[in-house]
């Protein structure tokens, strides 16, 4: 049986749509760049939104816990996962 995640405060969710939003222009700029390596300004615009969703990363996952598992995450214990819901369960 599934634990009932504990209920989320308004600011879990405006962090975790801000950052799914830098995941989506992240994931655009990446496939841009695949077929346009050479294009100095997109290459800045990807690694500014990489270190901008690095800072949002850590003090979310450290207040409501992973957002991805398999040695990546910044939570600190396994045990983490399952105390709060996976982003695609809110």
């Amino acid at each position: 049986m599934t634990a009932k995640p504990k209920p989320l405060p308004q600011a879990y969710y405006t962090a975790l749509e801000e950052l799914q939003a830098l995941d989506f222009v992240l994931t655009e700029l990446q496939l841009y760049l695949d077929t346009h390596p050479a294009d100095e300004k997109a290459l800045r615009q990807y690694k500014e939104l990489s270190a901008q969703r690095l800072e949002l990363v850590e003090p979310f996952e450290r207040k409501y816990g992973p957002l991805i598992h398999n040695g990546r995450s910044q939570a600190e214990e396994p045990a983490e996962w399952n105390t709060t819901p996976w982003p695609w369960q809110v």
